[in-house]
C-alpha cells in the first residue's frame, strides 16, 4: 500500500516515534530584540525540519528578524534533520540554544561529515 511505513524498511520506527512524540513548534516573541525565537519540542523528523526551514524563510522574509531555534525540548533528532538544521544555521544564520548534549552532538557529526564531504 502506497504512503504506508514498511517494517521491512525501518521506517515505522520513525512514524511510531511520531506518534508518542509529536513535534511542536511555537513562536516565541521577545519585543525587545531583532530576534525571533521558535521554540522546538519533541521528536524532529526531516518532515518536520523542512516545515521549520520554510517557516524560517517567510519570518525572516517578513520580518527581517534573525531566527533563533530553541531546541531545549527537543528530545529526538535524525541525521537527516541535524542535516537540514546545519544548512539553516550555515545559509540562514539560524542560530541554536538550548541544546542537550546529544542534540548537540548530532549536530556536530552531521557538520563535520559535511566539511569532510566538501575537503573531498
Amino acid at each position: 500500500m502506497k504512503g504506508r511505513p514498511s517494517a521491512k524498511h525501518g521506517s515505522y520506527k520513525l512514524s511510531y516515534l511520531k506518534y508518542i512524540m509529536p513535534t511542536r513548534i511555537t513562536e516565541v516573541n521577545t519585543p525587545d530584540t531583532a530576534r525571533t525565537t521558535l521554540r522546538v519540542e519533541g521528536a524532529l523528523t526531516l518532515e518536520d525540519a523542512a516545515l521549520i526551514e520554510k517557516i524560517c524563510c517567510d519570518l525572516k522574509r517578513c520580518s527581517g528578524n534573525g531566527i533563533t531555534l530553541d531546541l531545549a525540548d527537543l528530545c529526538f533528532l535524525d541525521s537527516d534533520s541535524a542535516h537540514l538544521l546545519c544548512r539553516l544555521r550555515a545559509e540562514q544564520h539560524v542560530s541554536f540554544e538550548g541544546l542537550h548534549l546529544f542534540i548537540q552532538r548530532v549536530i556536530e557529526m552531521e557538520e563535520q561529515k559535511e566539511q569532510s564531504a566538501e575537503g573531498e
